[in-house]
């Protein structure tokens, strides 16, 4: 069940190539415009890639809509939220660089125990680069900056699978 919750902070900002100051503000202050909507995020990633939605014994097999509005639905996509958005406040800064690499590294173990794949990884990517650019201030700055971070988490992440 932590797969979502710890596939979400892989995906925003393990830093073997460190987000600089800059790039890091605007991952933040886009991450700060929709954090807040952390069911719509993971019913965004359920929706796109349904293979994802199987790998959580509660949800899977069921209908989308039948379950997003469940408590059940509403804490493990807090609990998601929460941990990228403890990566997304570590980052651009070189002393905690170490420990997003660890909270990622974990997230890629913890997942491979699960059975989640790099391809899945890949997917809750996807979805979440196009809620992010559906629902907060988008542009080239913001895509490179997410794109980077993402990638370098990624990395980090798979490399445990």
């Amino acid at each position: 069940m932590k797969f979502f919750a710890v596939l979400a902070l892989c995906v925003v900002g393990a830093i073997a190539s460190p987000l600089t100051a800059d790039e890091a503000d605007l991952v933040k202050s886009t991450w700060k415009q929709v954090s807040h909507n952390e069911a719509d995020i993971l019913a965004a990633v359920f929706a796109a890639y349904p293979d994802i939605q199987a790998k959580f014994p509660q949800f899977a097999g069921k209908d989308l809509a039948s379950v997003k509005d469940t408590a059940a639905f509403a804490t493990h996509a807090t609990r998601i939220v929460s941990f990228l958005s403890e990566v997304i406040a570590l980052s651009g800064n070189p002393s905690n660089e170490a420990a997003v690499q660890g909270l990622v590294s974990k997230l890629g173990t913890d997942h491979k125990a699960r059975g989640v794949t790099a391809a899945q990884f890949g997917e809750f990517r996807t979805a979440l680069v196009t809620y992010l650019s559906n629902h907060v201030t988008w542009g080239d700055n913001v895509a490179a900056a997410w794109n980077k971070a993402l990638d370098t988490s990624m990395a980090i992440a798979v490399a445990q699978l």
